[in-house]
């Protein structure tokens, strides 16, 4: 005989809560085999009760008062797909101060205050999992947490905004400016009508602040990655970059060196042979670097009603058998190593600098007497004569140097008259750095 459901209150029933009914609903034999019960959702908090929905809903499931889920004494389990940092801190804390189990796939709540939650839950004996919350339908979160739990991570790199793949995608494969490469994803529905989060690598930040937390069981708070997103990206960098061996992708790279950790988002270079460099469109993909099992990558969609909602069905599966084995509130990955944050003169990588000067003899002499005064060596130089007005260009990837010493260099360049500009500058990722 079945016993009584696990009963689920919904919060949010936009795209990814419509794929979660889906699955509950279409799965729920294989449900049943996994987890020894039925999941049934009890409630469905929603804006507009007599809104049209791609999905038939019972009526009688859908409310618009959030103490109906965190309140209520049916509700064994709290899936929270609504988003936004405000009010919805609040229900999922009331949620779990009521004894609650939550699971949910809202990045910005848990990079700027899964700590609180997590701390909460661990006080109530609850459940907190949150893997849609990073790379849609890649378990990545697990596989930090349990398949290297016995390993040591030491690197994290990843393409976790499909967005800004998709856009630089379009520019590196058609040429296509920025601008048009943007409003190419809005039509198809990979970028929202304000793309600010995902265009200046903030939602990026956000999953790398999780993952560098998991991985190196530390408290990095967001306002410690290092952001820089891809709305000055133009084509030209895109085909230097190419005429150069390398890729242009939004990376965030988050890394453990002798116990000191560096985090960062930014627009970066990969050499054609670095397993990244392949990952095109809308798609993600997380390298990870263990001390013992060395270099391994996951790849996958990383966003979509299906893929994240998956993540989230098996996430609530997880707590689930928590809940029937009597294991709930164990699985909290609590901080425990000391944070100490690399500086400038400590994160090391190599540069790509594009260089606007004045088209005379001598240019180039004094550009690398710069370099050579600033202690950074040239790896490659590419000069394109006879630009507009007289300019040249000088393209530049440097040898391995620290941000501090990329710093000096541009300031050197400022006090040259013949440089008429800095057009760009990239981080150069893979390689012997």
């Amino acid at each position: 005989m079945v016993d009584e459901p696990i009963r689920v209150g919904l919060m949010g029933l936009g795209t990814v809560g419509t794929g979660v009914v889906r699955l509950i609903e279409e799965h729920q034999e294989d449900l049943v085999h996994q987890t020894g019960k039925p999941i049934a959702i009890e409630k469905i908090l929603v804006r507009d009760l007599l809104k049209e929905r791609p999905l038939a809903v019972d009526p009688d499931l859908l409310t618009n008062r959030p103490e109906e889920i965190v309140q209520n004494d049916r509700v064994d389990l709290v899936v929270e797909v609504m988003g936004g940092i405000e009010p919805t801190r609040g229900y999922l804390r009331e949620a779990l101060e009521n004894g609650k189990h939550v699971v949910t796939a809202n990045k910005d709540l848990m990079a700027a205050h899964g700590a609180e939650l997590l701390s909460i839950a661990a006080q109530r004996n609850c459940d907190v999992y949150y893997e849609a919350s990073v790379a849609g339908g890649i378990p990545i979160l697990r596989a930090l947490v349990e398949g290297f739990s016995s390993d040591r991570i030491t690197r994290i790199v990843g393409i976790v905004n499909g967005t800004t793949n998709y856009i630089l995608t379009e520019m590196a494969r058609k040429g296509t400016p920025f601008e048009e490469a943007l409003a190419r994803a809005q039509e198809l529905g990979y970028a929202e009508a304000d793309p600010t989060a995902d265009v200046e690598g903030l939602d990026a930040a956000r999953k790398m602040a999780i993952l560098g937390n998991l991985g190196f069981h530390t408290n990095l708070s967001l306002e410690e990655v290092s952001v820089r997103g891809v709305s000055d990206v133009t084509p030209a960098d895109v085909h230097f970059a190419e005429q150069l061996g390398y890729v242009l992708k939004l990376v965030g790279i988050a890394g453990l060196d002798k116990e000191k950790v560096e985090a960062s988002v930014q627009p970066v270079l990969l050499p054609r042979s670095h397993p990244l460099a392949s990952v095109d469109g809308v798609f993600n993909a997380v390298c990870v670097y263990g001390e013992a099992v060395g270099e391994t990558m996951f790849y996958g969609p990383g966003a979509g009603e299906l893929p994240t909602a998956t993540a989230v069905v098996s996430d609530l599966v997880t707590v689930a058998n928590n809940m029937q084995l009597g294991v709930t509130g164990r699985s909290t990955v609590t901080p425990y190593r000391e944070k100490r944050m690399k500086g400038a003169d400590e994160v090391f990588s190599k540069h790509f600098l594009r260089v606007r000067v004045e088209d005379e003899a001598g240019v180039l002499a004094s550009l690398t007497q710069i370099f050579a005064e600033a202690g950074v060596s040239l790896e490659k130089v590419l000069q394109v004569p006879h630009c507009e007005d007289g300019e040249a260009e000088i393209v530049l990837i440097t040898h391995t140097a620290s941000q501090y010493q990329l710093k000096d260099v541009q300031f050197r360049m400022e006090e040259l008259p013949a440089v008429r500009r800095l057009m760009s500058y990239y981080r150069v990722e893979g390689g012997e750095q």
